[in-house]
């Protein structure tokens, strides 16, 4: 094996996915089972005027996310996968994560035209 930007780039996906694995299974823990609901689709600091009615999903969405990391990771140490098969199964999770919370977040804000209303006193 020869050191080089791909092997350094492959290392850094690996280890990047322990701390995502902590904090999505951490964050569908609170939601799902504590019923915090201040992480949900937040924009710009503010979370959606009814964050009960998304909690389920974003909750689920890092719950299924953080699952398949898990399973990533065990897949890796255990050999089961080759490079190119772990690594896809990662990076098309971590971007499908962004999308889908980007998604909900579109959805739990509405976009709102015409004259702007001042966010705390709305």
């Amino acid at each position: 094996m020869v050191f080089d930007i791909g092997v350094i780039l492959t290392w850094v996906l690996f280890l990047a996915l322990f701390p995502m694995v902590f904090f999505w299974i951490r964050r569908a823990w609170r939601i799902l089972i504590k019923k915090n609901y201040s992480e949900v689709a937040i924009k710009r600091g503010l979370p959606p005027k009814n964050p009960k009615k998304w909690a389920p999903f974003v909750g689920l969405l890092n719950l299924i996310c953080g699952g398949i990391a898990a399973g990533t990771i065990i897949s890796v140490l255990l050999g089961l996968y080759p490079y190119e098969t772990w690594s896809a199964v990662a990076g098309l999770t971590i971007w499908g994560k962004i999308i889908a919370d980007f998604i909900i977040r579109f959805q739990a804000h509405p976009m709102q035209f015409g004259k702007k209303k001042d966010p705390v006193t709305d």
